[in-house]
């Protein structure tokens, strides 16, 4: 008696179901046009907006997240209208109640992530550098080889890629030196108390004007403080360029004829 109960039962449940999904081939058919037209509408906005509207964003980084963003309510739209032919919206409602609750918790959780992606959402406004300039972060310093929107990476002047959060970089001291397009150099030294001090002057500010990429105009000589035995001197001299190993050059080159000179 059981066994035929059960099977009963059973009967009568797969009949409901059968009966239901007869009455729901309408509402599934036309769910699934809507799906597929809404995901091929989706792409081609995204496809749209990335081909004309990009260039209209500060940054790449920033243009990939409003494009991102987009997409994903469109397609949030397209799957709450499927929901809703389907008469499911009532039961997404409440799905979404219990994970906004579970969403408080993860907020917590991942707190790290979120600092770095609203780090790179503001780094992405400000702009404090672009792909290819020389910065250095912390004790990090090299080249710029792409900005994402939860991480930098540069690859440092040994040719070590570093990937570096975006929180990080945002809440430190970031120095950029491709972004003023030159860079000082202070050469400092000292001369005899004997010397001629004008003569010394003139022979070095004649000098450094042979120095390659030297910005003359902006070369200042001065002398800063009397030694017991030496009169010290400090060259301010800049170079058109920002990055490092252009910088050595010239410093080396600075060294060098500044040698020549007084010799």
């Amino acid at each position: 008696m059981n066994l035929d109960k059960a099977i009963e039962l059973l009967t009568q449940k797969l009949e409901l179901w059968a009966t239901s999904l007869i009455k729901m081939l309408p509402n599934l058919f036309v769910a699934s046009l809507v799906l597929i037209l809404g995901i091929y509408t989706a792409k081609q906005v995204r496809k749209f907006i990335d081909k004309k509207l990009r260039k209209y964003f500060p940054t790449k980084t920033l243009a990939d997240l409003s494009i991102s963003i987009f997409y994903a309510f469109i397609i949030g739209v397209v799957i709450f209208i499927v929901l809703r032919i389907l008469n499911l919206d009532k039961t997404i409602t409440t799905a979404l109640a219990g994970a906004g609750i579970a969403g408080l918790a993860l907020a917590f959780a991942f707190q790290d992530i979120a600092a770095n992606f609203i780090s790179g959402i503001f780094m992405s406004l400000r702009r404090p550098f672009y792909v290819g300039d020389a910065i250095r972060v912390k004790e990090f310093e090299g080249f710029v080889v792409e900005m994402k929107i939860r991480d930098t990476t540069i690859q440092t002047y040994q040719g070590q890629i570093i990937t570096i959060p975006n929180r990080e970089v945002f809440q430190n001291a970031l120095i950029n030196y491709t972004r003023l397009g030159k860079r000082r150099a202070d050469v400092t030294g000292g001369v005899s108390k004997n010397a001629d001090l004008r003569k010394i002057q003139e022979v070095a500010l004649h000098a450094l004007k042979n120095v390659p990429n030297a910005i003359v105009e902006d070369t200042t000589f001065f002398y800063e403080h009397i030694g017991n035995e030496t009169i010290d001197f400090k060259i301010r001299i800049w170079v058109n360029s920002g990055e490092r190993i252009p910088y050595l050059n010239f410093m080396s080159e600075v060294i060098i004829h500044l040698s020549k000179a007084f010799k």
